[in-house]
């Protein structure tokens, strides 16, 4: 009985030891946690706190840069007499296009939908005119090799960025489109053979591309792995027309900047100034107007008016551009300028780029302004400087005499220097000064320089501008080579060459600017091509900038009449135009290769002035390497032709009888 009872006393405590043991463990435990909470807490608010209410007040405030506005750029024209301004730079809203690599299926279809849509046109006009310039027998071929080749390399670039596995983000290279041409692509990408899409079809619609009647299954388009941001980008109106002039605005860096040229030179005043804005937010990352809110307005940047006429910039640089095919040059530069103010009022090269695509170009040397930074010798052209310079110093008149004969020998130099003509009419016996320029006689130059000296000579040539840059607002110069002229002896041979635009280079804006000195009766003026920037809606004006007196204005009375002889009986004589007195001189000079010449190329310029009583401009046109043996034969027609242009377009009365 005993034993029973002690059985059943320890079989009745046993569970009342294990629940007190349980419940031991679960104090225990909600200690524990209690304790973990309480330190938490005090890290939390205690250590920690000020950096969770930084976090907190972070998460609350709304702070962004606010981009201005970049200026606008403008030409000026005039229509019925009226001036007008023209935008040559601006901004519109494009669709900045990206990819998203691994919503892609298939990155080789898709490659090749893109270059049929961006860049078979294109290579489709490239092709053209090369098989046109092309002998037919081999020009079919020739054509299609180049458009296979072209055609899969194209192709092989896009797919760099479109066959990316696992890759979420590809800029495309900033490739942007315009609202209508968005709507195209979309369209094309979007299209099958079965179920064709329509542009027309199509709208733009909350950064969206979304179809003009939707469905209840269709509503917004979409395609795999490209998607779009809207932005307001550069625009340039006009396409390539000033291109050299104006340069380029680059968003590879995620904001404007400007490249080359007006956009590079003037680009913190086109940018402006950045605004900020810093405040609240609440739900729905909605703005809070509080007390605390902070703005700075954005400044809108700068405009700029040019002297750069459009009416006559687009009819001259197109015939540059024809007379450039024509003549089958590598390329060529045309500048005018009004020479009583040095007001540029056109300037253009070839080869030349769209800035609006400035990313397809090939060779960025192309973004140079050859008109400024590539220097050449000159050639005959020169002798106009060598003349006033004699003529200054009272050395020379137009009337003064020396015997031609042809060629003339340099002490210490082994070969003669001789005309251009030597081989076809050798000497031309007694010859004044005025035939001198008419006949382009190296001979004569060589004369004239002597009778004042190499050292005299070398004054006027520093005097006139070469040398040095011209100071224009357009950004990389070079500043021509007189080296041979500077040393402390000049050889005689140097100052021989350089007499006829020889062995010293220099640009052909420098080389204008000889004439426009002439032309504004000895007074050489500083160029520019920016006329007014408007800045918070007031205006100020470029003001003209004398550089210096060259010579005298009987000098360039004179020198001027002589240059009128030179279209009138000389080798200018296809520069003629009706009614008109019109004054120049051409130049056919070889080029520079190895520490020699060339015996195939050369460089072709005509440099004019009309009318030369009161010039209303002074243009030059220089051709590289034309097909033509003579500067006459190339540069001085296309000279001719945007000439007349400019004096109808002026309205300048002839004063010229028969």
């Amino acid at each position: 009985m005993w034993r029973n009872s002690q059985r059943k006393s320890q079989s009745s405590s046993t569970p009342a030891k294990i629940n007190n043991g349980r419940w031991r463990l679960i104090v225990a435990i909600i200690f524990l946690l209690s304790g973990a909470l309480i330190y938490r807490l005090f890290n939390l608010q205690i250590r920690e706190g000020s950096y969770y209410v930084i976090k907190a007040y972070d998460q609350q405030q709304f702070s962004d840069k606010l981009a201005p506005v970049r200026g606008n750029i403008y030409f000026v024209g005039k229509v019925n007499g009226r001036k007008i301004l023209y935008p040559a730079a601006t901004n519109k809203q494009f669709a900045v296009l990206y990819a998203i690599p691994k919503n892609i299926k298939n990155p080789q279809d898709l490659a090749k939908k893109f270059y049929e849509f961006f860049d078979r046109p294109l290579l489709r006009q490239e092709l053209i005119q090369k098989f046109n310039t092309t002998p037919h027998a081999t020009g079919t071929s020739a054509t299609f090799s180049i458009a296979t080749s072209t055609r899969t390399k194209i192709i092989a670039n896009y797919l760099k960025h479109f066959d990316r596995p696992g890759i979420v983000y590809d800029s495309l290279n900033n490739k942007k489109v315009d609202d209508q041409k968005l709507l195209k692509l979309y369209a094309f990408l979007a299209s099958s053979t079965s179920s064709p899409i329509l542009a027309t079809n199509l709208k733009l619609k909350n950064n969206f591309v979304v179809y003009r009647h939707p469905t209840s299954s269709k509503s917004i388009l979409h395609i795999p792995g490209i998607r779009f941001n809207l932005e307001l980008r550069r625009y340039y109106p006009e396409d390539d027309i000033g291109a050299h002039v104006l340069g380029f605005t680059s968003y590879a860096n995620g904001f404007g900047q400007g490249r080359y040229g007006l956009e590079e030179f003037f680009n913190s005043e086109l940018s402006g100034k950045y605004g900020f804005i810093k405040s609240a937010k609440g739900a729905r990352n909605q703005m809070i107007v509080a007390d605390e809110r902070q703005y700075i307005k954005p400044v809108n940047g700068d405009s700029l008016i040019l002297t750069i006429d459009r009416n006559i910039e687009s009819v001259a640089c197109k015939d540059l551009e024809e007379g450039i095919k024509k003549y089958q040059a590598r390329g060529g530069t045309l500048i005018a300028i009004v020479p009583q103010t040095g007001a540029i009022i056109a300037m253009c090269s070839f080869p030349s780029f769209n800035p609006n695509n400035y990313q397809d170009v090939s060779n960025i040397k192309v973004y140079n302004n050859p008109a400024l930074l590539y220097q050449y010798e000159p050639g005959s052209v020169f002798k106009a400087v060598t003349m006033s310079a004699a003529l200054d110093q009272g050395k020379v008149t137009p009337q003064t005499t020396y015997h031609d004969y042809g060629e003339i020998k340099i002490p210490g130099w082994p070969t003669p220097i001789r005309n251009s003509d030597y081989f076809t009419h050798g000497g031309h016996g007694i010859s004044t000064m005025n035939t001198v320029l008419e006949y382009s006689l190296n001979t004569g130059a060589i004369f004239a320089m002597r009778q004042i000296g190499p050292k005299i000579f070398t004054d006027y040539v520093k005097k006139f501008g070469f040398g040095q840059k011209t100071g224009i607002e357009l950004g990389a110069e070079s500043p021509g080579d007189i080296s041979s002229l500077l040393q402390k002896r000049i050889p005689e041979v140097d100052a021989a060459t350089a007499s006829f635009g020889q062995g010293i280079a220099t640009t052909p804006l420098q080389m204008l600017m000889a004439y426009q000195a002439i032309a504004d009766q000895g007074v050489l003026m500083k160029p520019y091509v920016v006329q007014t920037i408007i800045r918070n809606g007031q205006k100020q004006n470029t003001i003209p900038q004398e550089v210096r007196r060259v010579i005298s204005t009987k000098t360039a009375a004179t020198i001027s009449g002589m240059l009128v002889n030179v279209v009138d009986f000389g080798r200018g004589k296809k520069g003629f135009i009706e009614g008109y007195y019109v004054g120049g001189k051409t130049g056919t000079a070889q080029v520079a290769n190895n520490g020699g010449y060339s015996t195939s190329r050369y460089f072709h310029t005509f440099v004019g002035m009309a009318p030369i009583d009161n010039p209303r401009f002074a243009m030059l046109i220089k051709l590289d390497s034309p097909h033509t043996p003579w500067a006459e034969d190339s540069a001085l027609p296309i000279w001719r032709t945007v000439a007349k242009y400019m004096l109808s377009y002026y309205q300048v009365p002839k004063t010229r009888g028969n």
